[in-house]
C-alpha cells in the first residue's frame, strides 16, 4: 500500500488542472485517409498522464499524475509520476515475475503483476492488458481479437475491465488513420469497487 505521504503527494497536487487537461480533449475531425492495419510494436515507449478513482478503505479516493512506460518483447518498466514529476512507484516485469518498489519502501515482488499493484497500490493497474490496450488492441470477453477505430471505440475483456478509446491522434509516421489519445477503463472489484482509470497518452516512440 502506498505510504500516506506519497499517496497525498500522488493525490493532492494540481488535481483539477489534470482532470480538466484530460476533460478538454476532443477527438479530431474526421478525414479521408487512406486505410491500413495499424501494426503492434512489441517495443514501444509511452509518456502520459492518468486519473484514477477507486473506493479506498474510508471514503473514495481519487489520484492524478503521469507515468513512463517503456516495453520490449519480454519485458515492461512503468514509473508513476506524481504531478509535479517524482517517481512514485516502479514496476518491472520479466520474464522471471514482477517487482514493484515504492519512494522510499522496501521492493515487492510477485509472479503476476496484475495481483502485485492491486495489492501494493490499493487499486489495479492491469499492466499485461495495457501492453496491448495502449495501442488499441485486445481480446473481447469471448476471446476475439478486437482493434479500436474512431467508429469501433469500445470493449469489454475477459477480465472484465470495459475500455472505451475516447480520443485519437493522428499519425503522420504512417497510413494509419489515428492511434489512442485517450483511454478510459472501468471495472468493478471486490478489493477497491468501481475503478475508473483515464489515460492520456503524450506522446509514443516505437523501437
Amino acid at each position: 500500500m502506498i505510504d500516506r505521504i506519497a499517496r497525498r503527494a500522488f493525490a493532492g497536487a494540481l488535481p483539477l488542472l489534470l482532470l480538466a487537461g484530460c476533460a478538454s480533449l476532443s477527438p479530431p475531425a474526421a478525414v479521408d485517409r487512406p486505410t491500413a492495419a495499424r501494426p503492434y510494436h512489441a517495443a514501444i515507449d509511452f509518456t502520459g498522464r492518468l486519473s484514477v478513482r477507486y473506493q479506498g478503505p474510508r471514503n473514495e479516493e481519487a489520484l492524478h499524475g503521469g507515468f513512463l512506460w517503456s516495453q520490449t518483447p519480454s519485458s515492461t518498466k512503468v514509473s508513476l509520476l506524481s504531478p509535479l514529476g517524482q517517481t512514485i512507484a516502479v514496476i518491472d516485469v520479466t520474464p522471471d515475475g514482477a517487482t514493484l518498489t515504492e519512494n522510499g519502501q522496501t521492493l515487492r515482488s510477485a509472479s503476476d503483476v496484475d495481483d502485485l499493484t492491486a495489492q501494493t497500490l490499493g487499486w489495479p493497474l492491469p499492466v499485461a492488458g495495457l501492453r496491448e490496450w495502449l495501442q488499441g488492441f485486445a481480446l473481447d470477453a469471448g476471446g476475439r481479437r478486437f482493434v479500436a477505430t474512431p467508429a469501433a471505440s469500445e470493449v469489454t475483456t475477459k477480465d472484465g475491465w470495459r475500455i472505451r478509446y475516447a480520443n485519437w491522434q493522428d499519425d503522420a509516421s504512417s497510413k494509419v488513420q489515428y492511434r489512442p489519445k485517450r483511454i478510459d477503463l472501468a471495472r468493478l472489484t471486490e478489493q477497491a469497487g468501481d475503478v475508473s482509470i483515464r489515460i492520456v497518452i503524450d506522446s509514443w516512440q516505437a523501437h
